[in-house]
Formats: structure tokens, sequence, C-alpha cells
């Protein structure tokens, strides 16, 4: 049988909505999109030294 209390003292709440937002948004992720700038960038700067 489960005792409840118990399973309280255990219990952790999650992060709130706006902590976990400011948690993802903090973070300096590489995506696709920023990897494919940089190629078309570096591309336009060798063509232009051509």
């Amino acid at each position: 049988m489960i005792n409840y209390e118990e399973e309280l003292k255990k219990f952790h709440p999650s992060l709130d909505v706006n902590e976990a937002e400011d948690a993802i948004y903090n973070r300096d992720f590489t995506d696709v999109t920023d990897i494919l700038k940089e190629l078309i960038n570096d591309e336009k700067k060798k063509r232009q030294k051509s």
C-alpha cells in the first residue's frame, strides 16, 4: 500500500514555467540555421576575395 506521507516527503516541485523558460533560453545552442548562416557567410567572403 502507498504511504502518502512518505511520498510527500520525497516530492520536489518541478520548475515554474518562467524558470524553465529562462533555463532553456539562457543556453547558447548552435542549431542548423546558425551553421548554414556561417557557411553562407564564409562562401560570400571567399567569392569577394576572388
